[in-house]
């Protein structure tokens, strides 16, 4: 699974991911700059990723504009050390759903699941 996190995730989460087994993890806070919300949909989406954010934006992105996308997973109020245990708690039970382009919102003791669009025949 590939993923991409957002430079609002804490960069902390790219080393609990790694040491978890997954190892084609992007955070953005490494870049030399941030390019704006719209260029890093555009990455996740040309690279296969699934978007890890804090931002409610990229669901505004995708949903309202249509902007494509590969899944985003955004994390609500969340400590730094509590993002790592939800993201992987999310990869482990909703994997699947994200890669599928799902949109997934989890706080701690809650998870709103927005599946893909299909396309209409």
């Amino acid at each position: 699974m590939k993923l991409l996190l957002d430079s609002c995730v804490s960069g902390r989460v790219q080393a609990v991911l790694v040491a978890a087994g997954y190892d084609d993890v992007v955070w953005v806070g490494n870049w030399a700059e941030d390019p704006g919300d719209e260029e890093i949909l555009a990455t996740a989406y040309r690279e296969g990723r699934i978007l890890v954010t804090l931002d409610k934006d990229f669901g505004e992105l995708a949903i309202v504009r249509g902007i494509p996308h590969c899944g985003i997973m955004r994390l609500v109020n969340l400590t730094s050390q509590q993002q790592s245990v939800v993201c992987l708690r999310i990869i482990e039970l909703y994997g699947e759903d994200l890669q599928r382009g799902a949109i997934i919102t989890t706080e701690l003791s809650r998870v709103r699941i927005r599946p893909p669009e299909t396309p209409m025949e």
